[in-house]
């Protein structure tokens, strides 16, 4: 039995979609939907006195719905008695008691937490001989259909297309079998690994054939790194290269997505192209930019017959014309620039982005890492302490483990070099001499890792001209874990967070908003934020506070989201670039650089030059390049 979804953006027939798919506000709230439908499902089968077959996926989409099954069964009595558990795949070779196994995850998520019995817990070996490889996938195969098929198959979508592990080439009725990753996929491995060439290159999985004789499917995928390859999926024709696609011949089959991963989809993206629209001021921007960008024209140059030829007629009847709507959306666009990030002293700041009644304003930077702030925003932040804002720099994180092994190594010899009495490095190089891909650091380590990027960051810092006062490093406890996977959000966490922001009463706070960071960090760092502005909203001080959200390495917000614009000299630029070299442990073969072998100082340059010339292409002025900032109302 599964349950109804209406969610915001309840699925609409359109003719471009050839897969069912929900769109949510965000990931928690779609995945406690999706727990129930699975929970309703155990249900029912244990009143037939049935079994229930799952499917299951790991990595970090369906994380947040194990969570949700293990709380159903602790406080609402869900048991998994009934179930049989199949998941789609595992590394090879790979142990068990691995700590990046498929079966150390499923323990740590889920198993360990539930009454499912261990006899029904089924896992493809990744230990097994080269010579029982094949059979043991035919095994595997026939255990399914032994015990009736799988009821329901929880899916994830790798940026490949990929579905468990079957890769692009894969064939529609392929079975449980070994195969060769894709480098895409083992780069997206890689943070978990701690770096790519630790990854295995070979795993094995259920087969697309596998997949598609679940009687229901439900596809996870969260953050735009998704929406590119969702569109294809969604929107695109069947194709062994995006082997995903071969769920639309599946005649039960819902994609769950959150608004990240749907923003490239044609409903989302260009919603005129599919229906009519209540043309609000943002999407009259959206469509303006878009249609721009489309013609290849500036703004200024568009005509009324770029927008009905373009499907837009209907906002070109609202306004009567193209001049009067292109000049309106002209000055939208131009009035998002400045070069006066915290407002203008003086000035008339009608059509400015920022206030100019605070002169002097107090300012929180906070950076989920200890080098988001100047890869980020480095420009604005020079600017903002050149303008004499009381600014403050506030590293969430301690970023540890970022930190190579050989790193801390060179740092701990040359300590000892200069102390060779010292017993605690002497330790430390024996612990990191020892240390293998299956432990974790020691907290000796993780302590001389973090102070390896406090180092660092103070240096950026004080060459932009802070005050060492005013770097503040939270070192929030969800993320002191020493392993990638991290502990949920506490109190302690939101105690910190608004302590600091009681302490400061700012006026202006930046953060990160980018939600594609492949390690998920700066989605909680925000998360953590957003709890703590709910938390001190009522305060007298916070009616003066505004929100602004820079993005990091990975993505840029569109034109048309982009509510203040700081362009950049291009000394400044090479200033920009000299902070970001105090960050020297990830300077080079940065551990979570994700599919982007260049640099972090260099891809974030060419997308702030990328900016700016999107600005020029509008037909606005020409800037060597430029940060942006979206703001967040609270």
């Amino acid at each position: 039995m599964e349950i109804s979804y209406s969610p915001p953006g309840k699925f609409e027939v359109t003719r471009f979609e050839k897969i069912h798919n929900v769109i949510f506000e965000s990931s928690q709230k779609a995945s406690i939907i999706v727990a129930q439908e699975i929970a309703n499902l155990i249900k029912e089968k244990s009143k037939q006195n049935s079994h229930c077959v799952l499917g299951l996926a790991t990595g970090s989409s369906p994380i947040k719905v194990y969570e949700e099954l293990v709380r159903m069964h602790k406080e609402d009595g869900l048991s998994f008695a009934n179930v049989i558990s199949f998941n789609l795949d595992e590394y090879y070779p790979m142990e068990k008691g691995n700590i990046q196994s498929y079966d150390y995850f499923m323990k740590e998520y889920l198993f360990n937490h539930v009454d499912i019995l261990p006899e029904n817990i089924n896992i493809p070996n990744g230990m097994v001989t080269a010579e029982e490889l094949y059979q043991s996938c035919v095994d595997y195969e026939m255990k399914i259909k032994a015990v009736g098929g799988i009821d329901f198959q929880l899916l994830g979508i790798g940026r490949t297309g990929h579905i468990g592990f079957n890769e692009p080439g894969s064939h529609f009725n392929s079975g449980t079998r070994n195969i060769k990753l894709d480098h895409i996929t083992r780069v997206d491995a890689a943070s978990a690994f701690l770096g790519i060439d630790n990854v295995p290159r070979k795993a094995i999985t259920m087969g697309i054939g596998t997949v598609s004789s679940a009687k229901r499917i439900v596809l996870l995928a969260w953050g735009l790194s998704k929406a590119e390859v969702l569109k294809k999926t969604i929107e695109g024709e069947i194709t062994s290269y995006v082997p995903a696609t071969y769920l639309q011949n599946h005649s039960n089959t819902t994609f769950v997505l959150d608004q990240g991963a749907a923003d490239t989809l044609t409903r989302v993206k260009t919603p005129w192209l599919v229906s009519s629209c209540v043309w609000s001021e943002t999407l009259k921007l959206k469509a303006v930019v878009w249609l721009s960008e489309l013609t290849n024209k500036s703004i200024l140059k568009l005509t009324d017959k770029d927008y009905n030829n373009n499907g837009m007629s209907g906002l070109l009847s609202f306004f009567g014309n193209a001049y009067d709507l292109n000049i309106k959306m002209f000055n939208k666009m131009q009035h998002t620039i400045t070069g006066w990030p915290a407002g203008k002293p003086g000035a008339d700041d009608t059509n400015r982005p920022e206030r100019a009644d605070i002169p002097k304003k107090r300012i929180i930077i906070f950076s989920p890492h200890p080098d988001d702030d100047v890869i980020s925003m480095g420009g604005t932040f020079d600017r903002l302490v050149e303008q004499g804002h009381d600014v403050h720099v506030a590293y969430q994180t301690s970023g540890n483990i970022a930190v190579s092994d050989q790193e801390a190594l060179k740092f701990a010899e040359i300590s000892l070099a200069l102390n060779p009495n010292s017993s605690s490095m002497k330790k430390l190089i024996e612990l990191s001499s020892q240390k293998t891909d299956q432990v974790n650091d020691s907290l000796e380590v993780l302590q001389l890792k973090a102070l390896i990027r406090r180092s660092e960051s103070l240096a950026a810092t004080r060459y932009l001209g802070l005050d060492d006062k005013n770097v503040h490093f939270l070192n929030l406890p969800f993320y002191e874990t020493g392993t990638i996977k991290k502990k949920n959000l506490s109190q302690n966490d939101l105690d910190i967070m608004c302590q600091l922001i009681q302490e400061i009463k700012p006026h202006q706070i930046y953060a990160a908003g980018d939600l594609a960071d492949p390690h998920g960090t700066h989605k909680v760092c925000l998360d953590v934020l957003f709890t703590s502005l709910e938390v001190l909203k009522t305060k007298s001080y916070m009616k003066d506070c505004w929100v602004w959200l820079y993005r990091g390495a990975w993505h840029e917000w569109d034109s048309s989201q982009i509510e203040m614009a700081v362009p950049m000299s291009p000394d400044q630029v090479l200033k920009k670039r000299h902070a970001i070299f105090y960050h020297q442990s990830q300077k080079d073969g940065v551990m979570f650089q994700g599919d982007d072998s260049r640099e972090f100082w260099v891809r974030v340059e060419d997308r702030n030059r990328l900016t700016a010339k999107k600005y020029n292409d509008l037909g606005l002025a020409d800037y060597a390049a430029i940060e942006a900032f979206k703001r967040y109302h609270f």
